[in-house]
């Protein structure tokens, strides 16, 4: 009886370790489902990848929404199709396909992130899937970074083009004798702000060298030597920094965090 004892006890060992694996197992299956999945525009401007690690280390999966200007640029679709076939059909239907491509990944989204390194010009790659675009801020949440946030408005004095103008308002130039304003910068919250919840000392970094002077929909402002400018702003539920929160070590996370749950949050309720 007493040497069967613990032979006994490891065959009930077995089926609790497997039920254990299993339960994990299960658990993170779970973890993976509720993952936010977050498009990126890529629009030929931008550092993508460094966005997309930032917001998968926050908890989201991150999908990349080519405009069809970005796949003319990498000659995926359009030119390719051109220049092999030099036919003309050929080429309205590569259009045709990577804007139907472009739409149906920000459809399949939860959120949408429109990053940017580059110039106000960019604006006329933006305007080709505007249509689409606006359909789906409408209903899901929006993060613009840098010039991401530039181009919700209508207009910049650095280049010709029309922005979305989601906001009202002129991107200028900014005053400082310093241009870009490169660097780390502290930044002035107002009220409160979902964004920057739990944020004890906002300090992020910058690179740029214009901006939007004022907005009624102002969260945070900062400053390029004397020159006050806007640095964040909160509208429903689309938002925008002109700092890289990418780039901006433990503060940027949080920040990414703060959205990644708003993301959940409005999964949610749809």
């Amino acid at each position: 009886m007493g040497t069967n004892a613990p032979t006994q006890a490891r065959k009930r060992a077995k089926p609790q370790r497997a039920g254990q694996m299993l339960k994990r197992a299960f658990m993170r299956a779970q973890r993976m489902r509720t993952k936010p999945k977050i498009a990126i525009i890529d629009y030929g401007a931008g550092n993508i990848a460094s966005v997309a690690n930032a917001l998968e280390k926050c908890g989201a999966k991150t999908i990349i929404a080519k405009t069809p200007a970005a796949m003319e640029t990498s000659g995926i679709q359009t030119r390719k199709a051109a220049t092999q076939n030099s036919d003309v059909q050929a080429q309205k239907g590569a259009k045709t396909s990577s804007a139907a491509k472009f739409a149906a990944c920000l459809q399949k989204a939860d959120a949408i992130v429109l990053p940017g390194v580059g110039s106000f010009s960019c604006a006329k790659n933006i305007s080709k899937i505007r249509a689409p675009l606006l359909a789906a801020m409408e209903k899901k949440p929006f993060f613009g970074i840098c010039l991401g946030m530039q181009l919700l408005f209508s207009n910049s004095e650095e280049a010709k083009g029309s922005g979305l103008g989601i906001f009202e308002g002129k991107v200028r130039r900014l005053k400082c004798k310093k241009l870009p304003n490169v660097g780390w910068r502290s930044i002035s919250i107002k009220g409160k702000s979902l964004l920057f919840a739990g944020i004890k000392k906002p300090v992020f970094y910058f690179c740029h060298s214009y901006a939007i002077r004022g907005s009624k929909r102002t969260s945070a402002l900062s400053c390029a030597g004397s020159d006050k400018f806007v640095c964040a702003l909160e509208k429903g539920n689309t938002f925008a920094v002109q700092f890289h929160p990418e780039k901006s070590g433990p503060n940027g996370l949080k920040l990414l965090s703060n959205f990644v749950k708003i993301v959940q949050g409005a999964s949610k309720c749809r």
